[in-house]
């Protein structure tokens, strides 16, 4: 779909990337890592010390989680790197893995390479929230763990204190495994990111995975972290280590300065994002979609029917020439149940207010 909107010369809200780098410090740093030489040969396998302490300290800061930077704490190249690296690294053919679709199209590639079976949590609008009597009943002998996304791409759901110690208290009395894509935990609005490790007898048995990209909007640097126990994260190292081995070695020492900012930094982006959200959200319904307000990423999904529309495919393959703009439609991310996304379309709004506007000036020809 990026192919197409340059192709189009169409306003790219499809592929989720930021149209405005990062801080223009931590891409200095970045440059000046790279001028010194630091990182321009292989960094250590599991990342250079500064970045993991970094990430350390930014766990303890953000929810008080203390982790060793050397035992545990593994960079990757990028949250999609970690998550195949642990799957590969925790499962076995045969074993089930519950995930929410729709799902990151990552996380249908990465259980299939490991020969593990894919167990669907259908999450449903207008709210996309997990019915958790129903992940209890999809539990079985083969069940080896839970693949979990908060906040969730592409819907935006983030889930509540509540319903992260409900899952967390399944995932003991089941004892399960967990892997948590928390890639967006500073892009909230309403409701605060709760990571599972923070839950009481959960701190063993997860593996918490973050993203620069996603927080500092330096996505093409491919920089992200697991962080869990030694025996957990010596699992996915040895599987990382056949994978990409090491990565973004000058990036490491810009991130590793980025964790560090200060606390009005999160804010700041978190409230941006959210003006953009409120600004998506509005336009979008009056145009005539049903919007579904997400409480975080930089994601919104929507209906399509009140524009008299029955196929999102077919909607985002022609909207290009029909209204200069690129969408994603959602049934790409529903492999088990494609009709439950049929009709729903993601726009993306990392982008700047004007360039919004103008995707919502040029969507206003489908207004009915």
């Amino acid at each position: 779909m990026s192919a197409r909107a340059i192709a189009t010369n169409s306003v790219n809200l499809g592929q989720g990337f930021p149209d405005v780098d990062g801080p223009p410090v931590i891409a200095a740093a970045a440059a000046a890592a790279v001028m010194t030489g630091k990182g321009n040969q292989y960094p250590p396998a599991t990342g250079i010390p500064e970045l993991r302490s970094a990430v350390t300290r930014h766990q303890r800061r953000f929810y008080g989680l203390g982790y060793d930077p050397d035992t545990e704490v593994l960079i990757t190249a990028g949250a999609t790197e970690a998550i195949a690296a642990s799957l590969l690294a925790l499962l076995e053919p045969g074993d089930e893995v519950i995930a929410f679709e729709p799902y990151y199209d990552s996380y249908v590639a990465g259980i299939a390479m490991a020969g593990a079976t894919r167990v669907p949590l259908t999450l449903s609008p207008p709210e996309f929230r997990p019915d958790l009597a129903k992940l209890e009943s999809l539990i079985t002998s083969k069940t080896r763990l839970l693949l979990l996304n908060s906040p969730h791409n592409p819907t935006g759901m983030v889930l509540t204190r509540a319903e992260t110690e409900a899952i967390a208290k399944t995932a003991i009395d089941h004892d399960l495994l967990v892997i948590t894509d928390e890639a967006y935990e500073h892009l909230t609005f309403s409701a605060a990111h709760v990571p599972f490790a923070t839950i009481d007898g959960m701190r063993g048995r997860v593996i918490s995975i973050g993203s620069a990209g996603k927080t500092f909007s330096f996505t093409g640097w491919k920089v992200g972290w697991a962080t869990a126990t030694p025996e957990l994260i010596g699992a996915v190292r040895t599987t990382k280590q056949f994978l990409t081995y090491v990565s973004s070695g000058p990036f490491q020492y810009a991130v590793a300065q980025a964790l560090d900012l200060p606390d009005s930094y999160y804010t700041d982006m978190a409230a941006d994002l959210r003006a953009k959200r409120d600004l998506m959200a509005a336009g979008l319904g009056e145009i005539g979609f049903e919007v579904y307000e997400p409480d975080g990423t930089y994601f919104i999904t929507t209906d399509i029917t009140p524009l008299g529309e029955r196929d999102g495919m077919d909607f985002c393959l022609n909207l290009p020439d029909r209204a200069g703009v690129v969408a994603i439609p959602s049934a790409v991310f529903y492999d088990d149940n494609p009709q439950a996304g049929r009709t729903q379309v993601r726009f993306a709004f990392c982008k700047r207010p004007e360039v919004l506007k103008e995707a919502l000036s040029r969507l206003s020809v489908l207004a009915r």
